[in-house]
């Protein structure tokens, strides 16, 4: 049966990158390190929460844009909180809704698990409205904030 695995490209900091979320994440690992006939670090292939991911050192110019994001599901707000200080560390920067870029420019959402719950699994329009126009106020999501407006207070 065919796979597929996520394949990110870098400048030169490959193994850096792969080696930062695998550190970030539990169930992770680094599997392999292909390098050059120099020695330098080619294509670095590693598991991030149980899953393979493959990235290489490309050199420049493939840029990477929020037209790919990796999105986090968890379960508190100090997970949340985590994870997302973690990612925006050294040079991170926050966008909206939840997105961030990594110092590399990778983005990730990182969302509460329940987010589909309190988007749309009241059944009730105007709860759903709440929520969704708090998240829009927000970079970081606040998990009592929305369960919050999901309530109505």
């Amino acid at each position: 049966m065919p796979t597929i695995t996520p394949f990110l490209w870098y400048d030169d900091q490959a193994q850096e990158a792969a080696e930062y979320y695998v550190a970030l994440f539990p169930d992770s690992s680094i599997d392999s390190v292909s390098r050059t006939p120099d020695g330098k670090t080619l294509v670095v292939e590693f598991t991030l929460l149980g899953a393979p991911y493959r990235a290489m050192n490309g050199g420049p110019g493939h840029e990477h844009t929020d037209a790919v994001s990796f999105q986090v599901d968890v379960d508190d707000q100090d997970e949340l909180d985590r994870i997302w200080d973690a990612l925006l560390a050294d040079g991170g920067r926050p966008s909206m809704c939840g997105w961030l870029f990594d110092r590399w420019g990778v983005a990730w959402q990182v969302t509460p698990s329940m987010m589909g719950e309190l988007m749309t699994g009241s059944g009730d329009p105007e709860a759903n409205a709440r929520v969704f126009q708090a998240m829009m106020q927000m970079q970081k999501l606040d998990i009592p904030a929305l369960q919050a407006a999901a309530a109505g207070r």
